[in-house]
């Protein structure tokens, strides 16, 4: 199933991935090493399963299904370019945040399962999509993360840049308690990941321009601490 917005998304960043090194320059920022990369493993947010069992059944619009469908392979996406990254590299901060991706997808797919939909990620492994225009990115994003340590970390903030503006968007039309639970965290998370994706290129003397969230958004999720909770 082809998403509206992942298909806009696709080709912008087929076009913006090809200027990533213009992007990054030397400058300052928020600053994060490889063993404080803003990973969510707190009890709280372990138990976001059980706090979406506590929620009542609400009946589900079409859009908010296929929201569901789509956020389940979107968090895969994440989970499975980060992990091909620490290959490359093996920079912890991408196995870190890879483990955060799962908590992610799995407490969509607790949603999945809740509602009785089917899941698009059962038995696929890495790298492979029912979302045509998420398997595109996968190979993309991959392929762009080899070029560089620099190039990868990028890769890394413009993932979760994404992950913020599509869950912003998603967000404007959804009212089911549980699911709002779940897309609430889940911008915790990116925006937690985001600041130590930027953090860790701060480190390496670069500086990240935001390409998917106004700049404005981008200074305040930076220059705030690390969020904690689900």
């Amino acid at each position: 199933m082809s998403h509206p917005f992942y298909s806009r998304v696709y080709f912008a960043t087929v076009f913006m991935l090809s200027l990533l090194i213009p992007l990054a320059g030397c400058g300052g920022g928020s600053s994060s090493s490889p063993g404080t990369d803003a990973v969510e493993t707190t009890a709280a947010n372990k138990d976001l399963p059980n706090q979406i069992d506590a929620l009542p059944v609400e009946p589900l619009t079409l859009k908010e299904e296929e929201s569901l469908l789509f956020m389940r392979e979107e968090e895969k996406l994440a989970r499975d370019v980060y992990l091909y990254l620490y290959g490359i590299w093996g920079e912890q901060i991408f196995l870190n945040i890879s483990d955060s991706e799962q908590q992610h997808t799995d407490a969509v797919l607790a949603l999945i399962e809740k509602y009785d939909l089917p899941d698009p990620a059962a038995d696929k492994a890495e790298g492979e999509f029912v979302n045509p225009d998420l398997l595109g990115l996968y190979d993309l994003l991959t392929a762009q993360g080899e070029a560089s340590l620099i190039d990868a970390l990028i890769v890394g903030a413009q993932i979760e840049e994404l992950d913020i503006n599509d869950l912003n968007t998603q967000l404007l039309f959804i009212d089911n308690a549980d699911m709002i639970l779940v897309y609430e965290s889940l911008l915790k998370g990116s925006r937690n990941h985001l600041r130590a994706f930027t953090g860790r290129l701060t480190d390496l003397g670069f500086y990240y321009i935001p390409v998917y969230i106004g700049q404005e958004d981008y200074d305040a999720i930076v220059n705030t601490p690390v969020e904690s909770g689900p």
